[in-house]
């Protein structure tokens, strides 16, 4: 695929293309809002949602990407675990927390792997944001990371989760999506393309490529290319699917004509006289093995 800006310049720039498997990670900050760019602005984007935890609170953000949300919730004195299936995502979010002087623990895992790190019941607050659900493979595997999500939940405890209206994606069609202006960050400029490759069926794979081209100095243009698998859900799916692990829908933000909304879920209590099992190591959670544990394994 050959992407084709016209940037104003006397003479046609030199385009280096980089694409493959993380190669988003390295310029994640395009795709972030303004209104969310530093950790302690992505924190407040859920302040609605973080007043009601305790001090101290054991709270695992399970699609940290580049580390903003996990960051910030470090800086608010919190105990956080971050976790990403992206070596290169959870990398980020080390040198993020690292820079800011913030103290937390990352692993890389996906979401059905996370109980062979945590025992149940580890934890009083999840978050599974940035529009991340949808990387699970259809109800089967979103099912999955959701019962993962569940279990690692102290009774009472509540997920946080945000998703795009794939109800609008999908009748929008396959389409090429390019912003109307450059995005500035860091003193750099960069163009972002969303490319929708929508299957007939909702139950179907889906594509979404995205491609930073990074604008520099000299007028040469990098760009990041990734191309995602995706497996669209409509929200009432999505409102069963919770259910079914065990979660009480506590409020939602749903709008059908919006592009994105969030939901909070609550764990359910367990029965008078029930004990939740632990799973081995102690009350709170398993050693998690760190980042560098997972790429030596």
């Amino acid at each position: 695929m050959y992407w084709c800006v016209t940037l104003g310049l006397p003479t046609l720039p030199e385009v280096v293309v980089v694409t493959g498997y993380d190669a988003l990670a390295e310029v994640y900050e395009w795709l972030i809002s303004d209104a969310k760019l530093t950790p302690a602005e992505f924190a407040a984007a859920f302040d609605d949602v973080i007043r009601l935890l305790p001090l101290n609170a054991r709270v695992l953000d399970c699609s940290c990407g580049t580390g903003q949300l996990a960051v910030g919730l470090a800086g608010l004195g919190m105990q956080v675990v971050a976790t990403d299936a992206s070596a290169a995502m959870v990398h980020r979010t080390e040198m993020l927390a690292e820079e800011l002087g913030a103290s937390l623990r990352t692993v890389r895992a996906h979401w059905h792997e996370l109980t062979d790190h945590f025992d149940d019941a580890s934890f009083d607050m999840m978050f599974c944001v940035g529009n991340s659900l949808h990387h699970a493979e259809g109800a089967r595997g979103r099912s999955a990371a959701q019962e993962s999500m569940s279990r690692l939940l102290r009774p009472g405890g509540r997920l946080v989760l945000t998703s795009r209206t794939w109800e609008l994606v999908r009748a929008g069609g396959s389409r090429l999506d390019i912003r109307d202006q450059l995005v500035r960050r860091n003193g750099r400029e960069a163009l972002v393309v969303y490319r929708w490759e929508i299957a007939p069926h909702w139950e179907q794979e889906h594509h979404i490529e995205i491609a930073v081209a990074q604008v520099k100095a000299d007028g040469s243009v990098l760009v990041r290319s990734q191309l995602l698998s995706c497996w669209p859900y409509r929200y009432n799916e999505l409102v069963d699917e919770v259910h079914s692990a065990g979660l009480r829908l506590e409020k939602s933000t749903f709008d059908a004509e919006a592009d994105e909304y969030m939901v909070v879920a609550t764990k359910e209590q367990a029965p008078a006289g029930r004990v939740t099992p632990s799973r081995g190591g102690g009350p709170h959670h398993r050693r998690a093995r760190s980042s560098a544990d997972d790429r030596a394994a």
